[in-house]
């Protein structure tokens, strides 16, 4: 597991994301606090000009997902915290397209483990770069939303705004 480089913050309109470097990429985005908590300020070493770079590209890449777009060009992502599972997981999550969704059991057969809806909905829980790393196009069974690490009111969100169909 790679070492934290830095925390710097994300503005959006919708609030101060927290995204969190290695030397290896984006290891980590936070979503904004609720109303009245502060944010934490940047934290760790001055970045380097690589980790400038990382973030400028986080910064397009996280505006392009809450305007319901793909981004264009995320940056490198450190997914190197989680076991050989989630990085499976969280792989596939990256090829459903936006606007598109499946259930936690549909991406467990794509993994080759038909039995894993369970564990699938544990490393989505677990994912470390939500909305970059899609996993709120996950629904459970029948089309429910199921969970959220942001909770459901931005899952609700970032589905509506890519034109995806929305559970009960």
């Amino acid at each position: 597991m790679s070492q934290t480089v830095c925390r710097l913050p994300v503005a959006t309109p919708a609030g101060i994301f927290s995204a969190e470097y290695t030397a290896r990429g984006l290891a980590d985005l936070s979503f904004p606090l609720s109303d009245g908590e502060q944010s934490s300020p940047a934290e760790g070493r001055r970045p380097t000009p690589e980790i400038r770079r990382w973030h400028a590209l986080t910064i397009k890449a996280v505006l392009a997902a809450l305007a319901g777009k793909t981004p264009l060009q995320p940056p490198p992502l450190d997914l190197s915290q989680g076991t050989a599972f989630q990085q499976g997981v969280w792989l596939a999550l990256q090829n459903i397209a936006s606007g598109q969704t499946r259930s936690y059991g549909e991406i467990a057969a794509e993994l080759g483990k038909p039995g894993a809806a369970r564990a699938v909905g544990a490393a989505c829980g677990a994912n470390p770069i939500p909305v970059l790393i899609p996993c709120h196009r996950v629904l459970a069974a029948g089309g429910k939303l199921g969970g959220f690490s942001g909770g459901l009111e931005w899952k609700r969100l970032l589905l509506e705004r890519e034109g995806a169909a929305c559970g009960p």
